[in-house]
């Protein structure tokens, strides 16, 4: 399935990887929010951790056609996931996002944090007031 990315992290333009990754590769970048997910710092990077009422703020980012395959398969890798692994630190789900610009909802890739770091975050985790990275 293509979907568009919402990216909440060091993939947001002007962030480490979005240049990495990203730089050429998309059709569009547009602000959105995530929610019932509350942000939290992770070791030098952030997780969204799936939880009533939160709302982390991001962008969704649309890749171009020919570059989607590809990028999809460096997300993953960059984000460690490997479908049903144990030990994944981040699993990638679709959800609904929100754009700013409009309030229209679009379904999106979002990795989240995978259950057993999502139960350490929320036990001993920082959350990054206000649920945006670019704030923190």
């Amino acid at each position: 399935m293509t979907l568009p990315f919402f990216v909440y992290g060091t993939l947001r333009p002007g962030e480490a990887n979005h240049d990495l990754f990203l730089h050429g590769r998309t059709r569009r970048e547009e602000p959105a929010r995530l929610k019932d997910a509350v942000l939290y710092d992770g070791p030098g990077y952030p997780y969204a951790v799936e939880e009533p009422g939160g709302v982390v703020s991001g962008d969704l980012v649309t890749a171009l056609p020919e570059s989607y395959g590809e990028l999809l398969a460096e997300l993953d890798r960059l984000e460690e996931y490997v479908p049903g692994s144990p030990r994944n630190l981040y699993e990638r789900v679709e959800r609904e996002v929100v754009r700013v610009a409009d309030g229209t909802a679009a379904r999106a890739w979002v990795y989240v944090a995978a259950p057993a770091v999502a139960g350490w975050l929320r036990g001993r985790g920082k959350p990054i007031e206000g649920g945006d990275w670019l704030l923190r």
